[in-house]
């Protein structure tokens, strides 16, 4: 898995949630704090080279709080990414399938 491929994806979700629940331009204080939190984690994870997506991994790094906020994000974000970035959401459907196939 491309690391700024899943950062790009991660932001844009984080973006497009806040947009939309909190109606700002720019990331509230909440989401950016979710969006670096997020960010330093994908940076300094131990499987970096092989990962697919945190969502895949069998090591869980996020603090509990964080998990569930990311959670929301994703499950709110995810379906709307498809018309805003429909290639996005296609490689991220594919790298995910493929990580899926693998750890059967």
């Amino acid at each position: 898995m491309d690391v700024n491929l899943e950062k790009k994806i991660l932001r844009e979700m984080v973006g497009l949630y806040c947009r939309k629940n909190h109606k700002t331009k720019t990331l509230c204080p909440d989401c950016a704090r979710l969006e670096d939190y997020a960010l330093e984690r994908i940076e300094k994870c131990p499987f970096r080279q092989t990962k697919t997506f945190c969502s895949s991994c069998k090591v869980h790094c996020y603090r509990k709080d964080m998990r569930q906020q990311i959670r929301k994000v994703m499950a709110f974000s995810g379906p709307r990414l498809l018309l805003s970035h429909p290639v996005l959401v296609v490689r991220h459907g594919v790298e995910t399938l493929k990580a899926k196939g693998n750890s059967e």
